[in-house]
């Protein structure tokens, strides 16, 4: 899973999986889930982010990670 914020856009985009989106439902203003081929979803995207969630705090619980990774971060 990754998470990618727009500045310019204010958009914020959750990646669930890295496979190709081919079907996109906005299923609320602003917010859009995309599908797979297979109508698996793979990832929620966001507009006016800022708007909508507290971007300035991140938490994970119980979740089994292996890697993490922050990239782009500043200092």
């Amino acid at each position: 899973m990754k998470f990618y914020y727009y500045t310019e856009t204010d958009s914020l985009y959750i990646e669930l999986a890295e496979r190709p989106s081919v079907d996109s439902r906005e299923v609320v203003p602003g917010v859009v889930l995309d599908f797979d081929a297979d109508g698996r979803l793979v990832g929620i995207d966001i507009d006016h982010a800022s708007e909508v969630v507290n971007l300035s705090r991140l938490e994970i619980e119980a979740l089994p990670i292996t890697n993490l990774s922050l990239t782009g971060a500043k200092a």
